[in-house]
């Protein structure tokens, strides 16, 4: 008998898978964020952050809106992965609640305090990673859980985000490590999901030339690009650095070409 994918439940319908709640609460904290950027930078407002205001946009979008976003696909794509059913009801809420007390501890930390607030804002991505990897574990989908390795870097970098921000005055390697963590995650999820589609396509409607399967070449263009990020996020501006950039744009490319886009644009 097949799996149901959801089970039934009194709570509603938008807490039945995690794309619901948080692509909607993504989307709209994106929006609100920019109202309240664009008056900020021109002093028009003030915050109630102990960030300053680029670091609040700059925090927003990388810690507020993105894990949002990366959580929403997670949470729909692992029951995919597993079989099991997905993390849905309580469970789901009060992930919701806890990256909606995470974006009012960071907009008001002038008074709660940056150390509280750096705890409830950081608690999201550690309890995602936890959430997601119970589920890829429980369902033994062992190759799955390199995809919580970003996440758990997303984290960290939360993490070093908030100290930087309160010792330094402002933040630093924070920024290029939690930027590097999404473009790593892109990488992997991307690097499988687009090439499916473009092969459905092309099966269906262009018999010919079809994308790579994901392979050893993807392998190593996903660790040279790794080790080329974690050398911006330390070292950016050291001659080395911008060598394996320049590298793993090259092998980024040749990956692209792979993939068989332009027949399917034809």
């Amino acid at each position: 008998m097949a799996i149901p994918r959801t089970r039934p439940s009194v709570y509603p319908a938008v807490f039945s898978y995690g794309f619901r709640p948080f692509f909607l609460l993504g989307s709209l904290q994106a929006g609100t964020a920019i109202l309240f950027w664009l008056p900020l930078y021109y002093g028009k407002l003030e915050t109630f952050s102990t960030f300053l205001p680029v670091d609040w946009h700059v925090h927003e979008l990388l810690f507020g809106y993105l894990p949002a976003v990366v959580t929403g696909f997670l949470l729909t794509a692992i029951p995919n992965w597993t079989g099991r059913l997905p993390v849905q009801d309580f469970r789901l809420l009060a992930l919701v609640l806890i990256w909606i007390a995470g974006r009012a501890a960071v907009f008001f930390s002038a008074e709660t305090g940056w150390l509280l607030s750096a705890v409830i804002d950081c608690s999201f991505l550690l309890a995602v990673v936890a959430a997601a990897a119970t589920e890829i574990v429980a369902g033994r989908n062992w190759r799955n859980l390199k995809v919580l390795l970003p996440v758990a870097t997303l984290f960290a970098a939360n993490v070093m985000f908030h100290v930087e921000a309160h010792y330094q005055g402002i933040s630093d390697m924070s920024r290029r490590l939690g930027l590097g963590a999404v473009v790593v995650l892109v990488m992997i999820i991307g690097g499988r999901i687009v090439p499916s589609f473009t092969r459905n396509w092309l099966v269906r409607e262009k018999p010919g030339r079809l994308p790579a399967s994901f392979g050893r070449f993807d392998v190593g263009t996903i660790a040279l690009s790794a080790l080329a990020l974690a050398a911006w996020t330390f070292f950016p501006d050291a001659i080395a650095t911008g060598v394996l950039l320049l590298a793993a744009a090259i092998f980024n490319a040749v990956r692209l070409a792979q993939r068989a886009s332009r027949t399917a644009l034809k």
